[in-house]
């Protein structure tokens, strides 16, 4: 009996795959915290926002404010702009719900019915 064959993956496929989930993963992590979670909340209230203000809503130091606000313009989510010694923050909304739609279809993906632990089929170990 010879060995199953199996396609072979394309690479090039493989990889923007692999940077896809790298780069969804890494805006998860970055709503993987309370307190920037509570950002982009405040930002949500408002169209712009300096970070005194984000350091008043929240009861953190301002160095940590500033430390979770650069994760969140690494990841996208927020865009920033300085004049002169103040920051202001605003929510990138278009990245905001490009992020919805791919959680989106990774749940969507993650839902299809695959036979295994559905009503009525047979437990496996």
């Amino acid at each position: 009996m010879s060995a199953p064959s199996f396609p072979t993956p394309d690479p090039a496929a493989a990889d923007e795959t692999g940077t896809a989930r790298a780069d969804l993963a890494a805006k998860l992590r970055a709503l993987a915290h309370p307190a920037r979670l509570a950002m982009l909340e405040t930002l949500a209230g408002q169209e712009r926002c300096v970070c005194g203000e984000i350091v008043r809503a929240l009861p953190l130091a301002q160095s940590t404010v500033s430390q979770h606000l650069k994760v969140l313009l690494d990841a996208g989510l927020i865009r920033g702009r300085t004049e002169g010694q103040r920051s202001s923050y605003c929510l990138d909304k278009a990245a905001l719900d490009a992020l919805a739609e791919e959680i989106d279809a990774l749940f969507k993906a993650l839902r299809r019915p695959s036979g295994c632990c559905t009503p009525g089929a047979p437990e496996q170990r």
